[in-house]
């Protein structure tokens, strides 16, 4: 569970990556659609998905050619809730 805590804190201390999960947040979104909001190389953007993806914050399925995106709160909310635990700031029920 720590490792993945790890990858999932790893994925979080990037700004364009917290980024992409707000834009996740408002909708599932394609990997072109979420390209289109930063001035980054393909091969930058798919390197953010790919940390991303290791770190189970975000889930894409395959749609013919085309990735779809979409934000797994559940891992999110778990690791938020780990960081809370670590640093003893207690949670509103």
């Amino acid at each position: 569970m720590t490792k993945m805590r790890n990858k999932v804190y790893r994925a979080l201390s990037d700004p364009t990556r917290r980024r992409i999960l707000q834009l996740l947040r408002q909708r599932d979104m394609t990997a072109g659609d979420l390209a289109g909001h930063f001035e980054l190389s393909k091969p930058t953007m798919s390197g953010h998905f790919n940390v991303l993806r290791d770190a189970d914050l975000i889930q894409g399925s395959k749609v013919g050619r085309t990735i779809v995106y979409r934000l797994n709160v559940s891992v999110l909310e778990e690791a938020l809730l780990a960081l809370l635990d670590v640093f003893s700031i207690a949670r509103e029920s």
